[in-house]
């Protein structure tokens, strides 16, 4: 047992002092005066931490609370652990309040700054005394087309809410996607404290004109109090009753693009930013070798879609082989990020000088209103000739470097003596033929043994065609006559030749997918067990005529619509 003991504490020994990395972020960093805010701070490498010392942040917040999460992770035999430490603040006062750096397990945390505006008071007095409602705001109410927006979805209430249904906005004539997950917080309105979550969207209208947000509604549960006397449930569960919110319609203006933009991309962004990396710091390279360069294109407010592929002009004097360029989108919660990156190999021609020409691009930044310009300025870089004197040419250099053919191989053969030269091609010609010829024999050995090992099995195939179709025969012609016996008998043999476990008409109508067989297989077993002949089955040849409509399993149907909810989950 203290074996057991003492492996146990080998093992979480490294995880206490492993604490490599502390990093703090706000849920928002703009919030109205009472509000919450949630301050997470993040310890990466241990399983153990205490709150900081929080004392600096009375002059400016109420500490509300604090709660610790640990999480221990183990792939590939590697462990990581890390704590999670989240703090409730409340701002004192409006303005740019500092959470000043903080030390945990050793390490500082970065500053913070939160920005702190008055109060929100209701845009309508018909929100003051509801229990439940929904806040809608866009972020401009005004844009471009293809500029994005921050859209926040808000659902305040006072109330014990047992989960609901949150459904996303719809939005005709623009791109919606979800930015991050819900934040949880306190907010006042109008002198009441609600209880509100919120979730935001990136929206980005596709046209000019007016893109209107239609109402949508919260439906929830709500649960009172239980009473202690009561005997029954509800005094011990409380009471659900439910609750439902409309929000109000959302018209945005949107502004097309400006009439002198011209023949170039719009681009309406926050920040934009264009960047070369790989370039020598001696300013030096060598002809006959590649260089290779990493084109990247970044802003903040379009997501990568939107952004045109790096691409180099023209180099004289070089040749220039572009790669696959790869796109990503991120957020910070607010914003969307996109980022287009291509990498280039370049390769000199002769030795000199070269000359990479300045890449530019335009975009419009909505929050100055102005057109900008990014840039990466030219750059001359100097040639040096290859070491031997006799660089490469560019074409087989690239082939080598680029495609990676088996061409690379093939030089080698080209730096040994004569003699080498002239023997070493029979050799391996001899070694070649002897190979295709064993080759050649094994597949023919191969293709003789499945035939003969298919035969006994192919055999029975052509029969049970045979019987199949001599019994969809047989079935025709008692369809065209009058005896209903002979319809239904004739009608499960052809079926039972395609599905030997059926039993009876009625699990051959369970298999079927059609709705004109199945109505027609009940006429025929109404009219097998009627006192007179009917003609109300001559229509079995024709619903028959190309074969049976299996019903085909799906796996997915008991897969259950709905999600599940929780208590403050919105789906």
């Amino acid at each position: 047992m203290m074996y057991r003991w003492l492996w146990l504490l080998c093992l979480l020994l490294p995880l206490s002092a492993m604490a490599n990395g502390v990093h703090a972020v706000l849920d928002r960093n703009e919030v109205h005066l009472g509000e919450t805010v949630t301050l997470n701070v993040r310890i990466d490498g241990t399983m153990n931490a205490s709150t900081p010392d929080l004392s600096a942040l009375n002059n400016d917040f109420e500490i509300l609370g604090a709660s610790t999460n640990s999480v221990l992770n183990v792939v590939n035999g590697q462990q990581t652990a890390q704590v999670i430490i989240g703090v409730a603040l409340r701002p004192k006062h409006v303005g740019d309040l500092q959470i000043p750096s903080l030390t945990i397990a050793g390490n500082p945390t970065q500053p913070l700054t939160l920005h702190v505006d008055p109060p929100e008071n209701s845009a309508t007095g018909a929100d003051n005394h509801k229990d439940v409602f929904i806040d809608i705001t866009a972020d401009p109410s005004h844009a471009y087309v293809g500029q994005q927006l921050l859209l926040r979805v808000r659902l305040f209430f006072d109330v014990n809410i047992n989960g609901g249904t949150l459904p996303d906005p719809q939005a005709d004539g623009a791109d919606l996607r979800r930015l991050g997950g819900d934040t949880d917080y306190e907010s006042v309105r109008n002198g009441k404290r609600y209880h509100v979550v919120e979730r935001r969207y990136a929206l980005i209208p596709q046209r000019a004109g007016t893109v209107t947000i239609p109402s949508f509604e919260f439906q929830g549960e709500a649960v009172e109090p239980g009473d202690a006397n009561d005997p029954g449930l509800g005094g011990l569960f409380g009471n659900s009753t439910p609750v439902e919110a409309d929000s109000s319609p959302v018209t945005i203006d949107v502004q097309p693009t400006p009439s002198n933009w011209g023949k170039t991309t719009w681009l309406p962004a926050r920040t934009l930013t264009l960047d070369l990396q790989g370039l020598p710091s001696d300013g030096k390279i060598t002809a006959g070798q590649p260089l290779n360069l990493h084109m990247t294109v970044e802003a903040m407010g379009l997501p990568a879609d939107a952004l045109p592929e790096p691409s180099l002009p023209t180099i004289d004097g070089a040749t220039v082989y572009p790669d696959q360029p790869t796109n990503t989108t991120q957020d910070d919660g607010q914003w969307l990020t996109g980022r287009r990156e291509r990498g280039f190999a370049i390769f000199p021609q002769r030795a000199g000088t070269l000359t990479i020409p300045a890449t530019t691009l335009t975009w419009f930044d909505v929050q100055s209103g102005q057109q900008q310009v990014a840039t990466i300025p030219a750059r001359t870089l100097t040639v040096v000739a290859a070491a031997n004197g006799s660089p490469a040419t560019p074409s087989s250099t690239t082939q080598a470097a680029v495609t990676a053919t088996p061409a690379v191989a093939s030089s080698v053969p080209a730096t040994s003596n004569a003699t080498t030269q002239s023997a070493g091609p029979s050799f391996w010609q001899w070694v070649a033929i002897i190979s295709v010829g064993l080759w050649l024999l094994s597949i023919a050995a191969f293709l003789w043994w499945r035939r003969s090992r298919r035969k006994p099995a192919s055999s029975g195939l052509p029969r049970a065609m045979d019987s199949a179709r001599h019994l969809r025969h047989a079935f025709m012609d008692a369809a065209r006559g009058r005896d209903s016996t002979l319809q239904a008998h004739s009608l499960l043999a052809w079926a039972r030749a395609e599905r030997p476990g059926l039993q009876n008409l009625g699990q051959l109508s369970a298999e079927l997918n059609s709705d004109a067989q199945r109505e027609a297989i009940e006429r025929l077993q109404r009219a097998q067990y009627a006192d007179h002949a009917t003609s109300g089955t001559t229509d079995l040849a024709a619903v028959f005529v190309n074969g049976f409509v299996w019903r085909v399993e799906n796996t997915s149907a008991n897969d259950s619509p709905l999600p599940p909810l929780y208590p403050f989950k919105l789906d």
